[in-house]
Parts: C-alpha cells; sequence; structure tokens
C-alpha cells in the first residue's frame, strides 16, 4: 500500500490549479498535495501586502502633495478663505498656513493606513477561508460600543479638524472661548490651550467650545471713550480729542499699529453725573488695548492743558454751594 503523503493527489487531475502546475513543474507528489497552502495562499498574503503598501504609498505622496505648498498656499487650503487679511506678515502667515497643512495631512495619512491595511487584513483572513461575517460582526458591536464610550473624545476630534480647516483661531490668536479668554498658546485636535491676562493656563476641549471671538483676525477696533463734566465745553473736548488722536496716530509708535485716521463719535453716553464721549480706530489684530492706552494718556494729556474738567475733580464729585451757606 502507498503511502498518503507518497501516492498522486487527485488534484492532478484538475487543469489550472496549482496542484496540477507544480506537480508538472516538479513531479513532487507531496509538494502538489500542499501547493495549495505553501505556494498559492502565501502569493495571495504577499500580492495583498504588496498592492496595499503601495496604495498607501500613493495616498500618502497624494495627501504631501496636497498639504505641501513649497512657498505658496497648501492646495488642501486653497477653496478656504484666509480671514487674516493683510494684517499679518507673509511670513508668519505662510507658517501658519504650513502648520495647519501639515496637521491635517497627518491626522488624513493616519486615517488612510488605517482604512488600508483594516481592509487589507480582511482579505488576509479570506484567503485563510475565515469566514468574515461573524468577525465583521464582532468588530461592528465592538466598534458601537467603543464608539459610545469614547464619544466625548470622537466629538473633540472631529471639532479640532474643523477647526484647523476652518482657521478659526491659531497660535497666537487671543480668542474668547466661552468659559475662558485669553492668548492661545497651542492648537490640538483634542484640546486647545490658552492663557488668559493672569498667566492661567486652561485646557479647553474643542468639543465643549460652542462659539468662538477671535480678537486676533483681519483687524480690530480700538474703543476710546472718555468722560467729562457736565461743566465742560463738550463741542471743545470733542475738537481737542480729536486733534490729539489724529496726531497721536499720525507718529510712532502708534502710526505702526493703526490702519486708519481715528474716528470721533461724539457723546456715546449722558448720565447724572457724566458725559462720555467716543473715539474708535481700526488697527492690527492684538495692538487695540495698546492704541487705547496711548491714547487715553494722550488725551488725558490735552484736556488738562485746556481745562477740559473730569465728572469728579480732585477724586470727589463737586456739591454746589448753596446762597445760605458760607
Amino acid at each position: 500500500m502507498i503511502p498518503p503523503l507518497l501516492a498522486q493527489p487527485s488534484c492532478v487531475n484538475e487543469a489550472g490549479s496549482w496542484c496540477k502546475t507544480i506537480h508538472d513543474l516538479t513531479g513532487v507528489e507531496w509538494l502538489a498535495a500542499y501547493a495549495e497552502l505553501l505556494i498559492a495562499k502565501p502569493l495571495n498574503i504577499v500580492f495583498i501586502l504588496l498592492v496595499a503598501f503601495l496604495l498607501r504609498y500613493f495616498v500618502h505622496r497624494t495627501i504631501n502633495g496636497l498639504t505641501r505648498g513649497n512657498g505658496k498656499t497648501p492646495k488642501l487650503l486653497q477653496p478656504l478663505k484666509e480671514r487674516r487679511g493683510d494684517t499679518l506678515t507673509a511670513e508668519l502667515l505662510s507658517e501658519r498656513r504650513k502648520q495647519r497643512a501639515r496637521t491635517i495631512g497627518s491626522v488624513l495619512k493616519s486615517i488612510a493606513s488605517f482604512l488600508i491595511f483594516g481592509i487589507a487584513s480582511m482579505y488576509v483572513l479570506k484567503v485563510f477561508d475565515v469566514e468574515l461575517g461573524p468577525v465583521l460582526a464582532s468588530a461592528g458591536v465592538l466598534g458601537v460600543a467603543v464608539a459610545f464610550g469614547a464619544q466625548n473624545l470622537v466629538r473633540d476630534f472631529l471639532s479640532g479638524m474643523f477647526m484647523m480647516v476652518e482657521d478659526q483661531y491659531g497660535v497666537g490668536d487671543v480668542v474668547d472661548l466661552g468659559e475662558a479668554t485669553g492668548t492661545v498658546e497651542a492648537v490640538g485636535l483634542r484640546v486647545t490651550t490658552l492663557r488668559d491676562l493672569n498667566g492661567t493656563v486652561w485646557y479647553v476641549r474643542n468639543g465643549e467650545i460652542l462659539r468662538v471671538g477671535n480678537s486676533s483676525q483681519g483687524f480690530a477696533v480700538a474703543v476710546v471713550d472718555f468722560p467729562i463734566s457736565h461743566n465742560s465745553d463738550v463741542e471743545k473736548a470733542i475738537e481737542v480729542a480729536g486733534e490729539v488722536a489724529a496726531e497721536a496716530t499720525s507718529r510712532e509708535p502708534l502710526s505702526q499699529d493703526v490702519l486708519e485716521p481715528p474716528e470721533m463719535l461724539g457723546v456715546d453716553q449722558i448720565t447724572s453725573d457724566t458725559i462720555t464721549l467716543r473715539l474708535t480706530t481700526k488697527v492690527r489684530p492684538g495692538k487695540q488695548w495698546a492704541v487705547q492706552r496711548r491714547l487715553r494718556a494722550e488725551i488725558k494729556r490735552a484736556y488738562d492743558d485746556s481745562d477740559i474738567q473730569p465728572p469728579y475733580p480732585n477724586g470727589r464729585p463737586v456739591t454746589p454751594t448753596s446762597p445760605g451757606q458760607a
């Protein structure tokens, strides 16, 4: 009786099979019998992995081409409106675009790699005749459980992606995120870090940000309010403030930060104690507070020289003296 491994396998009669091909080439019975396991399946796996790596290479190369501007705006960001205008130097604007593009590109490449190798793994399992139905069902249940438990993390991640793409804010911007206001120190896909005026560092989850007030995009407006007493000459006070503001913003250091000549709006508010005048001017983003402080000092000095009185001279209200009091 011929041993099983030495007997001619029945598959050698199947035209076009690996068994017949190997048997015709080598004449080795046992190699022909296990040709499917030793040759066909490994070749299929190698082919699947090769296609996966090539596909990953071309996808990553495409993403790199979209996110690397080579001195120009990255193609991924070209359809989006750049809201910094001409108030930011070209160097800083280019660096900010590159930073956004690199971050988005890194995330896209990670997602692409996960999907490509995930699909390749399923094809490899199929080569070993593994039923994918139960595997996919189990993975689906596990995915739902993980997604339900990590829904806040997913929301933070997606919110961070949209913030990056839309350029809602960037490092160095002064923003109001509702619960925290300050200068942005880092922008991540899950958390935004900012530091307030007191030096406190705030970590704000991107998914919890419902609104963003950005004081550093495009331009800012310096609003200067200055109160005067009811006894002061309002017209003279308006004229003096306008002249002083125009002169102060035409010379350094304010001339570097002011984009348009100051606009004197006139009387903004009247109370029982004060008359409040208002002046505004368009300035570079983030410079409104410095301009406001400088203009207040200049106008205060001019008012003192012009004898325009504040509401409370010497720090206390003036009490009129009745005729019967000496």
